[in-house]
């Protein structure tokens, strides 16, 4: 691998490559999604297959083009621009950077939504583009790293090489996942540039050949996409008495860097308020099409909501999930070991509804209400389901600025993972300045790597300028939800989180609404955008959405 050749590559040739990818990739666009709609037994001309245009081609081609942007600005600037006009400061004193929309084509990828990224403290306007591109301020010498690539969703690994390569300046091997090997062969033609040079291999094989990989002195650091025992197992052995005495005297097995992304518990906290009939549809679909999207098998996927047990509104809002999932249909549980955990997290169960019927090679969505929000050992807020079930809690506080408080330090203290939260509240209830300013103190205070504002964490993962990856709080010895960020594409680093606000009720079903029945021809409208946005692709766009 030619990793001294590629730290020193001129940035005209780093963004020729990157166009040679995109032009490339663009053209087995449609075969992957093929490929991945049979392995996942959907319909290629169905709406399920939205969820593989997107969660594939659309956001590579995304990350791929606003990289190409963020290059040209550092051969101007020496920084990706972020104007003066994106900054503020938040409540907490730290700066937020606005990320998204840039522009008022950009905000038509993702309509009536906003995101920015909070900082850690010491980041401020006056020293922001000190803490953007290190790589290209400060090149290293030539780094290689091992990307283990996620099973899931087809933009993960080639998106997560994307980053590595075009942010940290690093040549990859990306080992396949078994789950989805078969987008190797795309990734190899769509990455063929990088390949020739050697700056890019994409190789097979399961768990001992991840190890085997790890462990060559040629590697010099390791990113993971995958499970959190995967990660324990690599930096500090099976778990065991050698393990024990590992963590207990801080000494790892792995000395090489590890970055990683690691799943999560992703809760919904469901703010008391006045939230009218429309509102409670729309907002079910949005939390329901959390749940159903990959046949939930999604880090992001919605798994705990947090609701007041004296919400006169909490029932309607259950049932109206419940509805909407109904809605979804039962999806191929593709993932191993799914049926498995579906009935340890089920199996003797009360207050628990199935909705949808088992059948050959699916599974339905198990909805489990009222865990006790006191047994804090409950695997509901301690492990990741990785299958189609979602629980839900009820916290005693009933007004919003208590139940907000409340909830935030129980997700804090007692629910596993630290990669994004969702939170839906009323515009009413933010009218009220006390609750207003608890709300944002709320924000500031959950440790999540992503908070989503009345829409999903989903949409943080896709955008591209939005910095995926866990809280900072986690370390190598507690994991949760990973160390590190990707996608990232204007580079900056000293992150705090991420903030993605959506609308109560949209004027538009959102692609992963269950009862989106355009969301294919959405989907596919999307990724032409992205091949190059134009305001002449606007009316073919705006035509799709609104049918």
């Amino acid at each position: 691998m030619q990793s001294a050749t590629f730290a020193r590559l001129p940035l005209t040739e780093r963004i020729a490559l990157l166009s040679q990818i995109n032009k490339d990739y663009q053209a087995v666009a449609e075969d992957s999604v093929r490929a991945s709609c049979h392995a996942k037994r959907i319909d290629f001309e169905g709406p399920q297959a939205s969820e593989e245009w997107i969660g594939g081609p659309l956001v590579t081609l995304r990350l791929l083009r606003l990289m190409q942007m963020s290059l040209r600005d550092i051969q101007l600037d020496g920084v990706p621009r972020i104007p003066r006009s994106a900054l503020r400061i938040i409540p907490n004193g730290q700066l937020s950077v606005k990320v998204y929309p840039r522009n008022p084509l950009d905000a038509l990828t993702l309509p009536q939504h906003r995101a920015e990224i909070h900082m850690l403290e010491g980041v401020t306007a006056d020293n922001l583009s000190q803490h953007q591109a290190s790589f290209y301020r400060q090149p290293h010498g030539g780094k290689l790293c091992l990307v283990l690539g996620a099973g899931n969703v087809n933009s993960i690994a080639p998106c997560d090489c994307i980053y590595k390569m075009f942010v940290e300046g690093k040549v990859c091997i990306l080992k396949m996942n078994p789950v989805n090997a078969y987008l190797g062969p795309y990734l190899e033609r769509g990455f063929q540039a990088a390949i020739d040079r050697g700056y890019f291999a994409v190789v097979y094989g399961g768990a001992d050949e991840g190890s085997h990989l790890v462990s060559l002195p040629e590697i010099d650091e390791v990113h993971i996409t995958g499970s959190d025992k995967t990660h324990d197992a690599l930096v500090w052995g099976l778990p065991g008495l050698e393990r024990q005495e590992l963590l207990r005297n801080n000494r790892p097995l792995l000395h090489k860097p590890i970055t990683s992304e690691l799943g999560n518990i992703s809760p919904v906290i469901i703010v008391p308020g006045p939230y009218d009939a429309r509102e409670l549809v729309y907002q079910s679909a949005n939390i329901a099409g959390m749940v159903a999207n990959n046949a939930s098998f999604n880090c992001n996927s919605a798994k705990l909501l947090v609701t007041s047990k004296d919400y006169p509104l909490r029932p309607q809002w259950i049932e109206g999930i419940k509805a909407s999932l109904r809605q979804a249909g039962s999806r191929e549980a593709y993932y191993p070991g799914a049926a498995e955990r579906w009935k340890r997290f089920t199996d003797g169960r009360k207050n628990i509804e199935i909705i949808g019927d088992l059948a050959s090679g699916r599974l339905p969505y198990a909805v489990i209400e009222d865990v006790d929000p006191e047994l804090a050992s409950d695997l509901c807020f301690t492990e990741e389901p990785w299958c189609t079930v979602l629980s839900e809690t009820a916290l005693p506080e009933l007004e919003p600025m208590s139940f907000l408080e409340q909830a935030v330090d129980f997700l804090n203290e007692r629910v596993w993972g630290t990669l994004c939260a969702t939170v839906i509240v009323h515009p009413t209830t933010l009218e009220d300045p006390d609750v207003a300013r608890v709300f944002e103190r709320a924000i500031s205070r959950l440790q999540y790597g992503t908070v989503a504002i009345n829409t999903w964490a989903g949409a943080g993962y896709a955008l591209g300028t939005t910095p995926w990856g866990g809280h900072p709080s986690s370390s190598s010895r507690d994991i949760q939800s990973g160390k590190g960020w990707v996608h990232n594409t204007l580079m900056l680093e000293k992150i705090e989180k991420c903030v993605v606000r959506g609308p109560l009720r949209g004027l538009l079903k959102l692609p992963w609404f269950p009862d989106h029945q355009n969301a294919l021809a959405v989907a596919r409208a999307l990724v032409e955008w992205e091949k190059g946005p134009s305001w002449l692709k606007a009316p073919a766009l705006g035509r799709a959405a609104l049918l």
